[in-house]
């Protein structure tokens, strides 16, 4: 699908009369999926996260789990009776309605060296800008915050994780291998027989206190301290805002920078200050994107102003599947 098909509805004029003109509407199934595709291009959680398109509004994600030990020594001809019975559960996920709203002038559209193409280069460029709001929507809201209306939409990754998580504290150190081993700690070990698929996340100012470190480890650094974190390739790293095809591994897992986490929290230990940001571990799929497929661009011209002005609108909620395998760990302190 082209990028002229893709955005057929939203740049093909209904009118007839050359002025009262306008198009849009609810985007067909292909044309929304490339829309969010569209939108997802330059994010990193989002890329990284497990993405459910749904149909609905709400929607109820079924889980399973079995317990820890499931075998049990096996005597001849004797029945103990006893049989592991797996626990099912539901995840789910609510969808909150957001709206992205911008225009174009008349003189733009027409003084412009890419011509007709402008109107749908901007509209993809609108279009990734909206997936960055929303990757820091899913990132950073919370309703319990003042402010920006955006964020007080639903609760996102933080907030749930703090909230039913495996929380641990830095009480204002700043970030070196020990940040990282305390989040290996925390996290039970069933998961870490699965340790190729986790993950560490943190912001870029704490990456870079990282990196920072590791470069004045000098002669004094034992084996230890180099094997732990060291810069490695890896064509699976995320090409988002923050991706890198060089990555930073602590204990031999990929560290991931997320430009949009937060390092300007207050912290919560005595006598705390400064800024502060969290490090985060758990397998990639463990969260959980859900937008709504139906997803609806409008086009009308204004002709007291002028212009061309394009809404969309969007349904999208967050849930984290297992919170028993996320780990954060707060009050890490970031470098002035």
């Amino acid at each position: 699908m082209s990028n002229n098909e893709l955005l057929e509805k939203v740049v093909t004029t209904t009118g007839t009369d050359g002025v009262n003109q306008g198009g849009g509407g609810l985007l067909t199934k292909d044309q929304a999926n490339k829309f969010i595709d569209y939108m997802w291009d330059q994010t990193v959680i989002l890329q990284d996260a497990r993405t459910v398109r749904m149909r609905a509004d709400t929607m109820d994600i079924d889980k399973v789990a079995v317990g820890a030990k499931l075998a049990r020594l096996a005597t001849e001809a004797v029945d103990t009776g006893v049989n592991a019975n797996p626990t099912f559960s539901k995840v789910s996920l609510t969808t909150k309605k957001l709206r992205l709203d911008f225009e174009l002038s008349t003189e733009s559209l027409e003084d412009n060296i890419e011509g007709s193409g402008l109107e749908d280069h901007v509209v993809r460029l609108m279009a990734t800008a909206f997936g960055n709001d929303i990757e820091d929507l899913c990132i950073n809201g919370s309703t319990a915050l003042t402010g920006d209306p955006l964020y007080k939409s639903f609760d996102g990754f933080r907030v749930q994780s703090l909230a039913g998580g495996r929380v641990s504290s830095e009480s204002g150190s700043t970030i070196s291998k020990g940040t990282f081993n305390k989040a290996l700690k925390a996290l039970p070990r069933v998961y870490k027989q699965r340790r190729a698929g986790l993950r560490f996340y943190t912001g870029s100012g704490l990456v870079q206190d990282y990196l920072y470190n590791l470069t004045t480890i000098g002669t004094g650094g034992t084996p230890e301290d180099i094997a732990a974190s060291i810069l490695r390739g890896t064509p699976a790293a995320p090409q988002g805002a923050g991706g890198s095809t060089v990555i930073p591994f602590a204990f031999g897992i990929p560290i991931i920078e997320v430009p949009l986490y937060t390092e300007s929290a207050s912290g919560t230990y005595t006598g705390a200050t400064g800024n502060h940001g969290y490090v985060e571990l758990t397998f990639p799929q463990n969260r959980i994107v859900g937008i709504k497929r139906e997803v609806t661009v409008h086009r009308e011209f204004k002709p007291k102003k002028d212009t061309t002005e394009y809404t969309v609108y969007v349904r999208v909620g967050v849930a984290i599947e297992n919170l028993d395998a996320y780990v954060v760990v707060k009050d890490v302190k970031v470098a002035p």
